[in-house]
C-alpha cells in the first residue's frame, strides 16, 4: 500500500509528465508531492553529491486525481537502484529529510 511519506514516482497524463518525491497526501481529490520532475532527479542528484550550489531544488506540486494514471514506489528492483537508494549510498540519509527541509 501506498502511504503518505513513500517516495514515489507519480505517472500523470494530459499534459503527460512523472514526478518523483515524498508524498505528502492522497485522497480522491488528488496528490500533493514535494519532488521534482523526473527528467531533473538525475541533475538534481548530482548537485547534491558535489555538494554544489543549488541550481535545483525541490517543489510542492498538487496533482489533481483525473491526471494521475499511476502511482509507483520509488523502489530498487533487480540490479536498478531507486533514486532514493542511489541518494543514501552517495549522501548519507533520507532522501525525505532533504526534500521536506527545502519546503
Amino acid at each position: 500500500m501506498i502511504e503518505e511519506g513513500a517516495i514515489v514516482i507519480i505517472s500523470c497524463g494530459n499534459p503527460r509528465e512523472k514526478l518523483w518525491g515524498v508524498l505528502l497526501r492522497l485522497d480522491s481529490v488528488g496528490a500533493v508531492i514535494r519532488g521534482l520532475d523526473i527528467n531533473s532527479v538525475e541533475d538534481w542528484l548530482r548537485q547534491e553529491i558535489s555538494g554544489s550550489e543549488p541550481m535545483i531544488g525541490p517543489s510542492t506540486v498538487f496533482v489533481p486525481s483525473r491526471r494521475i494514471e499511476r502511482i509507483f514506489l520509488d523502489e530498487s528492483s533487480g540490479g536498478a537502484r531507486s533514486f532514493q537508494d542511489r541518494y543514501r549510498e552517495a549522501c548519507g540519509g533520507d532522501v525525505r529529510d532533504i526534500l521536506v527541509a527545502e519546503a
